[in-house]
């Protein structure tokens, strides 16, 4: 056993998730770009996409498409947050495909293409109502798609896309996707040709098409969350959709060591201020327990709503920056100093575990 503590990185239940994830898109007609942003742009998560047939990787990072372009990757690399002027040449380099949204920094892209001899493909976004990037009037999303066309050079106008249920948490439904196809229709009425994209959004985007209500002209999404967590995330937890129990919830796993165990209370003992990170706490006095507390805290994952303990009976149930309480009364098997816990992960988790120094990262069954 390595050092503790770590993420293990299991890329053959990361393979099962993402074929799987695949297979339910193509079967309606829609292509995925998977996206890595949540394990902060591993490489090796890239090649697994890639490996189970995605069309394009995906990142909102531009550093995380730079090593996976480094590593090998063949497909298209799609950069899925507008890019800032101040990154727009680099991302011309390095980049296929880009999400737009803003005249300025489309006239910078061609310039920057130009400079470098090449025709950069882009994906004007429409807001539908999630008041994320995009443009919020179907005339302006339009007009804007009419001067790429036939202004710009060196900017190529693959298709429209939209973003929901990430910012003001707008469900993807038959009405929206329905709304995203007409403007797409608008746009491909003004310039005279098809588009070869319309992004229907992220992982959420999944419940119109497991209710067999997606618009057919809807034919990419932009896929990370469910490959890389499975029914501990959104389509699960969220919103109960079973479609998910097919995945793996392993393809991302904290392991950490146990440094205390005893009996203490429930509730702390004297006056009560406010915790490490500054918010007060609230507490159920629930008398004596035993309780474990792990090397690994809040710096490293974040919130313990994050954590789902891979232990029969066993409840996170406090956390400092460095310490994490585990509730073990209940449980059958008895923890000691020493011992190691799994902690099952939901994406929020993963993403910082990604970037914490202090984790390990540990990969099985790497390409």
């Amino acid at each position: 056993m390595g050092k503790r503590p770590a993420l293990i990185v299991n890329h053959e239940n990361l393979r099962h998730n993402m074929s799987t994830v695949v297979g339910w898109c193509r079967e309606a007609g829609i292509d995925v770009a998977g996206v890595i942003k949540v394990t902060t742009g591993l490489a090796s998560v890239a090649l697994d996409y890639e490996s189970c047939g995605a069309k394009w990787i995906a990142s909102s990072r531009l550093e995380q498409l730079v090593r996976a372009k480094e590593a090998g990757v063949k497909i298209p690399l799609l950069m899925i947050r507008v890019p800032m002027l101040s990154e727009v040449e680099e991302m011309v380099q390095v980049c296929d495909f880009s999400l737009q949204s803003s005249i300025e920094t489309l006239n910078a892209v061609d310039e920057a293409a130009r400079k470098c001899g090449k025709k950069h493909n882009v994906i004007l976004m429409a807001d539908l109502g999630d008041l994320r990037e995009g443009f919020f009037e179907k005339e302006e999303l339009v007009n804007t798609a009419d001067y790429v066309e036939n202004k710009l050079e060196c900017v190529h106008l693959a298709g429209i896309g939209t973003n929901l249920g990430c910012v003001g948490s707008v469900k993807p439904t038959k009405e929206k996707m329905d709304m995203l196809a007409e403007w797409a229709e608008a746009v491909e009425d003004k310039i005279g040709r098809p588009l070869e994209i319309v992004s229907g959004g992220a992982t959420s985007s999944l419940l119109p098409l497991f209710d067999g209500v997606m618009n057919p002209k809807v034919n990419m999404l932009r896929i990370g969350a469910v490959s890389h967590i499975g029914p501990l995330e959104d389509i699960r937890t969220c919103y109960g959709r079973e479609e998910a129990d097919v995945l793996s919830d392993e393809c991302f796993v904290l392991e950490a060591e146990v440094i205390e165990t005893n009996v203490k209370p429930t509730h702390p003992i004297g006056e009560l201020g406010v915790d490490a990170f500054g918010k007060k706490a609230t507490y159920v006095d629930r008398g004596r327990r035993r309780r474990a507390i792990l090397a690994v805290g809040r710096a490293d994952y974040g919130d313990i709503d994050d954590l789902v303990p891979d232990l029969e009976g066993a409840e996170v149930t406090m956390a400092s920056g460095d310490h994490t309480i585990l509730d073990i009364e209940d449980c059958k098997e008895q923890l000691h100093v020493g011992d190691v816990v799994r902690l099952k992960l939901k994406y929020s988790a993963v993403m910082r575990l990604t970037t914490s120094e202090n984790i390990t990262i540990e990969e099985i069954g790497k390409l």
